[in-house]
């Protein structure tokens, strides 16, 4: 079984790279700097958001994931900074991510605002794969050499109070992986994806935000994940999502203030083979909004 699950893993990691690549989150929608750099800026305040996801638990050397994004509007809401650092483990390899973000955002009517972003920085590979011990000795992937791969990216995002819409494509260059040999082998593709959510009163007390995330890339079937989520008193969040061809999974959040948000998701997978052998796949998220009376306050419940 423990063979089995290395190999597994090897296929999952060495195949993805002809498909989908890029994490996958059921917190997409908190998450939206990492794949749009238009986003940077958009929430009027400086904020910051922890993520942590265990995917197929209980399989050895499933994907773990950690992200941390920081992001803040800068000179009168004109422009956005952001940053994002990502650690994502997937069996024997590891990949550390940095980057930066920028965007200029333009006011289209009183409440409509459209943003465009640039992002840049890179990811840095590395593997312990001359560990991983096969009866096939002639594969090539385990002469992978650690490398970072530089890489730049693009987004709009057009948003107002109520709703939102993005289109980006984070990592433009499709870099090769260099192999101990010297020769290059297949690497990253690139990833466009569209993002779009809204907001609305059911009720005084309930609320209904829809939201989906679609990813399209080269050699790989289309990708949607589709979030219900209502809001109870402006405070606890129930939702449920589904991934295209793929998972199902159940969210909670819970905002303690206008600032703080803590929130927990489960998800599992109902056709990949891995969903037999594994417990389902866990996120945690934590995201403060920093406040400061001379500058920057909260006139209405942030929902994007």
């Amino acid at each position: 079984m423990k063979k089995s699950s290395v190999l597994l893993i090897l296929m999952c990691c060495f195949g993805g790279m002809f498909a989908q690549q890029d994490a996958m989150y059921t917190h997409y929608a908190f998450n939206t700097l990492n794949v749009n750099p238009g986003y940077a800026g958009s929430r009027g305040l400086p904020s910051i958001t922890l993520l942590h996801r265990s995917q197929w638990v209980g399989f050895e050397g499933a994907p773990n994931t950690q992200t941390l994004t920081f992001h803040s509007p800068i000179f009168n809401d004109a422009l956005g900074i952001g940053a994002t650092v990502i650690n994502d483990k997937i069996g024997p390899l590891n990949t550390t991510s940095f980057y930066l973000d920028l965007s200029y955002t333009m006011k289209l009517t009183q409440k409509m605002k459209i943003a465009f972003g640039l992002k840049g920085g890179g990811n840095f590979l590395q593997n312990s794969l001359n560990n991983v011990t096969t009866q096939d000795q002639d594969l090539n992937f385990f002469g992978i050499a650690n490398q970072f791969n530089p890489n730049i990216g693009a987004g709009v995002y057009l948003h107002q109070e109520s709703w939102y819409v993005g289109l980006s494509a984070p990592r433009f260059l499709e870099n090769g992986y260099t192999a101990t040999s010297s020769s290059n082998i297949q690497g990253e593709k690139r990833h466009y994806f569209f993002i779009a959510g809204l907001i609305t009163d059911l009720s005084d007390k309930v609320q209904f935000k829809p939201t989906t995330f679609v990813k399209a890339t080269e050699a790989a079937p289309l990708e949607a994940d589709l979030t219900a989520m209502f809001i109870f008193n402006k405070k606890l969040e129930l939702g449920v999502m589904g991934r295209t061809g793929d998972a199902l999974g159940a969210l909670l959040g819970y905002n303690f203030s206008d600032q703080l948000r803590l929130g927990y998701s489960f998800d599992f997978s109902f056709v990949n083979t891995t969903g037999i052998y594994n417990g389902g796949s866990h996120e945690v998220m934590l995201r403060y909004d920093f406040v400061n009376q001379n500058k920057y306050t909260i006139h209405s419940p942030r929902y994007f």
